[in-house]
């Protein structure tokens, strides 16, 4: 099978998801996101995972069999499925505060005022940043650098690091001169 099958994870923060989409339209294929298959829609939303074999199965009917794609988020630990069919992966990384200010942010304009202390999504908004800001800590055994850099290293696709700190543009960029190397003296 020829094309790109990229995957893009990094802590959550770091741009995954917005660089996904990036890539996806300067190289005319589709971006999809692992929440949307991890998760059962609900609302308020991300209460209720699906299966691991649902998971798969969902991603096997809507993308995994076509030629070019890319995928952000997180399969590591579960979908081990996905990995021979991978013919890149960009790992993003990003410090903690820059992280925890983004995710500050993007939840604001997701749920507005419902995240203020004393809001019906406060607990929530609590918790997912506690979950979030645990992702250097080398003991927490969620979604964890240490276990990404674990499935890094049994890849046997290239694996792009690049530093999200940057704009969009840059990583997009970056990402697409790693993909496509000029020849030595081009």
């Amino acid at each position: 099978m020829s094309g790109r099958r990229i995957h893009i994870l990094g802590a959550s923060g770091t741009g995954c998801s917005t660089l996904g989409r990036a890539l996806a339209d300067r190289l005319g294929s589709q971006a999809f996101d692992i929440d949307d298959f991890y998760w059962r829609p609900s609302d308020p939303p991300f209460r209720d995972k699906r299966p691991i074999r649902a998971r798969l199965a969902l991603m096997e009917e809507m993308f995994l069999p076509r030629a070019d794609w890319l995928l952000s988020g997180s399969c590591a630990g579960w979908g081990d499925a996905i990995v021979p069919r991978l013919t890149h992966v960009v790992f993003l990384t990003m410090p903690s505060g820059m992280r925890l200010a983004r995710l500050r942010r993007r939840e604001r304009r997701r749920f507005g005022n419902a995240i203020d202390p004393g809001g019906p999504r406060a607990e929530a908004f609590r918790s997912f940043l506690d979950w979030a800001m645990s992702y250097d800590d080398p003991v927490f055994t969620g979604r964890s650098r240490h276990l990404h850099e674990a499935w890094l290293a049994e890849l046997d696709c290239p694996v792009i690091r690049l530093d999200a700190a940057q704009p969009v543009e840059r990583l997009a960029e970056q990402a697409l001169a790693a993909l496509d190397p000029a020849p030595a003296g081009a």
